[in-house]
């Protein structure tokens, strides 16, 4: 599923970015690489979502959150 369609307060593992190689490369600095696990802190019905990985926090696209596969 993707990471846009998770509801605040779950927690999720990110499975695959279906994306090329410079948005993967952007994320997976970011720490968003295969098996991290991701705390949905902030998702409304636009705009960008919030998300906790390890002890910090992300403020990503509606687009991009689109593209980050998780279970």
């Amino acid at each position: 599923m993707p990471l846009a369609m998770v509801e605040n307060g779950r927690k999720v593992r990110l499975v695959t970015i279906n994306a090329g190689c410079e948005l993967k490369g952007r994320l997976s600095a970011l720490g968003l690489v295969p098996g991290v696990e991701i705390e949905m802190i902030k998702n409304p019905p636009d705009g960008p979502v919030i998300i906790g990985i390890k002890e910090g926090r992300l403020i990503l696209g509606r687009g991009m959150a689109q593209k980050i596969n998780v279970r």
